[in-house]
């Protein structure tokens, strides 16, 4: 599983940009670790400094201190859509007959094939072959015959996927929410400006203030002297589209994502999971750091009872070793897993444990996992899951795999059981995901559990009526 993207947009009175976005963007760090990039806006010309790996290693202060002005946007990327170089690597810089842009973007678009296609059929010659590049072109083009709401709006009505940007039009930035919300964008205040961030731990990092989310097909308009702010709501959808899984497990646990704190979400989620599937063992422990508000909440609804599970930390983890699914190979995983995580043997030796986790993707950790515990003693293992079964891939901006990488896939609980090599395996049902969250079914993205998606996609089943944009090489007529 691939990691999403992290964008930032800020507009400050008379203080550089550049340093805000870049402590911002190490908020944003866990969303993207290929490459990292900003672009600001002096008033007079474009800024920009972009560079493969992790926000430390692709900024120096002199490289910060050329970045002028007070407007500005960043990024931070993991490959979903396009290559691993430079060339995909964002903000995505361009300058056109009305100006220059630069844009952030956190998601992927299904039909980018298909608006390429047309705007190089219009002459526009493309440096990338991501999808980022594609929005900016047709933005362009936009802005050569209309205004800037008026452009983003046309844009909007041709691209079909899921997408959070900030863009920066000369000097004005500006934050875009796909209709149906899929990836999350928020907007704070600063003491002197604004910013827009994936997540409201950026603003958290800058000391500003959390105001709100940006609602589903919202553009927001930072004032360029960071006095205000415009609220333009281009699309109001019946029914959103939000990804489950920022709360399961991508989002930081300190972020407030669509009014609710993530880390109380996870508890809630393990909470639900006791409810459903709880079982009596000396010890519930969590996988570091994935599981561990999943098993804080799980055991402290399992002592509400009349039960006594002793909640403790059973794996200790290599702070120093990189998250094991963004190893290319599957030998470097399980050497990985190794790596990263050592038992504790006096919290495991001779006990009865659950294990917990927020997902199960290939298997390669679970049943390094499973194995360690016995080999270190355990008389039981037990595996507790804070997600469904994930059972198909994710089109929206998370490489989370082909279905034949998938362990659910095409098997059963009690085969995932067997492969994994655990006493007992359960997972979260899709009903108690809508029920912590508090939000309906209807409203999330669950396309990854369930295999039925909220975007029209080829050979893909859909969870609702929805069509593609026409592209017609004039204007395009969007769908639901």
């Amino acid at each position: 599983m691939d990691e999403k993207c992290g964008v930032v947009g800020v507009s400050l009175d008379d203080r550089a940009a550049a340093q805000p976005i870049y402590y911002a963007l190490y908020a944003l760090q866990h969303r993207g670790q290929e490459s990292a990039g900003i672009v600001t806006h002096d008033g007079f010309q474009q800024h920009s400094h972009v560079e493969m790996g992790l926000v430390g290693d692709a900024f120096s202060e002199d490289d910060i201190a050329e970045l002028n002005g007070p407007n500005g946007i960043g990024h931070v990327r993991y490959p979903t859509a396009g290559s691993v170089d430079s060339s995909c690597a964002q903000p995505f810089s361009v300058s056109f007959k009305s100006g220059s842009l630069g844009l952030s973007h956190n998601g992927n678009l299904v039909n980018a094939s298909a608006l390429r296609d047309e705007l190089a059929g219009l002459g526009h010659a493309f440096t990338s072959d991501g999808d980022t590049e594609v929005i900016a072109h047709d933005l362009a083009r936009n802005l050569l015959d209309d205004d800037l709401v008026a452009a983003v709006e046309r844009t909007m009505g041709k691209i079909h996927g899921s997408y959070s940007l900030a863009v920066m039009h000369d000097d004005r930035v500006l934050g875009l929410r796909d209709p149906q919300g899929n990836r999350p964008l928020c907007l704070g205040e600063l003491e002197d400006g604004y910013v827009l961030a994936s997540e409201s731990a950026a603003i958290d990092a800058l000391d500003g203030e959390l105001i709100r989310d940006v609602k589903p097909g919202e553009l927001v308009v930072l004032e360029p002297d960071g006095a205000g702010y415009e609220s333009h709501r281009l699309v109001e959808p019946d029914h959103t589209a939000r990804c489950f899984f920022e709360h399961v497990y991508f989002a930081r646990p300190d972020s407030t994502i669509d009014g609710e704190l993530v880390y109380e979400a996870r508890r809630e989620l393990g909470r639900q999971l006791w409810a459903e599937s709880g079982i009596d063992t000396d010890v519930v422990m969590p996988v570091p750091d994935s599981g561990r508000a999943f098993a804080s909440g799980y055991a402290e609804a399992a002592n509400e009872g009349d039960g006594s599970v002793e909640f403790a930390e059973g794996l200790m983890k290599n702070r120093y070793v990189g998250r094991t699914f963004i190893m290319p190979t599957q030998d470097e995983r399980e050497r990985a897993v190794r790596l990263k995580l050592n038992p504790i043997k006096s919290t495991v030796e001779g006990k009865t444990v659950t294990l917990i986790d927020d997902s199960i993707v290939r298997g390669t950790t679970s049943t390094q996992l499973v194995e360690l515990l016995r080999d270190t003693g355990a008389a039981e293992v037990h595996l507790r899951i804070g997600s469904p079964a994930i059972v198909a891939p994710c089109y929206m901006g998370i490489d989370m795999a082909s279905r034949e990488e998938l362990l659910a896939a095409d098997r059963s609980t009690e085969e995932v059981r067997e492969t994994i090599g655990a006493d007992s395996l359960a997972y979260i049902s899709h009903e108690a995901i809508a029920d912590a969250l508090d939000t309906p079914r209807e409203d999330l993205c669950m396309g990854c559990v369930t295999g039925e998606y909220p975007y029209d996609i080829a050979g893909e089943a859909t969870d609702r009526e929805v069509s593609r944009p026409t592209i017609d090489g004039n204007r395009a007529s969007a769908g639901d």
